[in-house]
């Protein structure tokens, strides 16, 4: 069996995936994929992460995890998503750096079922939202200060975490997208996590483009390509973009950033390290970035 985690980042799903990839349930079972509801499964991965702390799960233990996650069901490729895989919000930042357990707790993932091959899937955001919004998560517990731990914003580089979950699993082929395309690009994020073509109908790609449009405008793209069906994905992708730019709802484009000290011109220098970032991972060995 083939094992796809979807390891976050936080403040980039919120369970959507799962959500999505649950309303293709059957045709997914059809083609031997199973994507387990969260509940049933997050409890277990933890303790039995703890209990191994990083050793290869024996065979009685992966039979016990697949039992308690698939009862008498086989299947394939299994998925599994949790964006608290790597830690918990409040340990995002540590040591000067994002996910500073990335390498340590990746390999402890891809150690439950060390005989199965993997993939690893894990989405990006520009650290000028991303920071802010994970901070909220974390707002009642600490104070900026507390959360910063003094490192400097403009420092942190999603580069250096795909480089440790890569060197730490070097058998695992890593997909990697941004958060910010995730409206237009959500069909293939989840062909690529159930593994499924272009000629398998899916639900749920329009998930997250349905959230940022005006009703109208919704429903006027989506009869637009009934009645025009895109022949390729990117014909797909430039109908969706057309039709956001028409129709997009400002308000939930906007993201509030309200972090002290904070300018406009360290946002900006934020969001242009963020891009060349996203250029390096680009062209990194063993990484797949699906972008638009």
């Amino acid at each position: 069996m083939r094992i796809a985690y979807h390891i976050g980042a936080h403040c980039t799903d919120d369970n959507l995936l799962v959500a999505s990839l649950l309303k293709n349930r059957d045709a997914l079972a059809e083609r031997s994929v199973f994507v387990p509801a969260n509940h049933i499964y997050r409890a277990v991965i933890r303790d039995v992460l703890l209990q191994l702390r990083g050793q290869p799960a024996n065979e009685e233990t992966q039979d016990f995890v697949l039992s308690e996650i698939m009862g008498d069901r086989e299947a394939d490729r299994l998925v599994l998503s949790f964006d608290h895989f790597l830690c918990g919000p409040a340990k995002v930042l540590g040591e000067g750096m994002l996910y500073p357990t990335a390498a340590e707790r990746s390999a402890w993932l891809t150690n439950i079922f060390p005989d199965d091959p993997c993939e690893i899937f894990f989405a990006i955001r520009d650290p000028a939202t991303f920071l802010p919004a994970l901070y909220q998560k974390v707002a009642d517990k600490m104070s900026v200060g507390e959360f910063l731990q003094g490192i400097d914003p403009l420092a942190l580089r999603w580069t250096e975490v795909v480089e440790r979950i890569r060197d730490a699993n070097p058998e695992c082929p890593l997909t990697v997208w941004c958060n910010e395309d995730t409206p237009l690009i959500w069909p293939a994020v989840l062909r690529e996590v159930a593994d499924v073509d272009q000629l398998v109908p899916m639900e749920g790609g329009y998930d997250v483009i349905q959230t940022i449009m005006s009703p109208e405008g919704f429903k006027r793209m989506q009869t637009y390509i009934e009645t025009h069906p895109p022949q390729t994905e990117v014909q797909h992708r430039r109908v969706m973009a057309a039709f956001l730019d028409k129709f997009a709802l400002e308000d939930e484009l906007d993201v509030e950033i309200d972090l002290p000290g904070w300018t406009d011109e360290m946002v900006e220098e934020l969001s242009a390290r963020y891009e060349e970032d996203v250029y390096d991972i680009e062209r990194m060995s063993g990484v797949t970035l699906i972008s638009t």
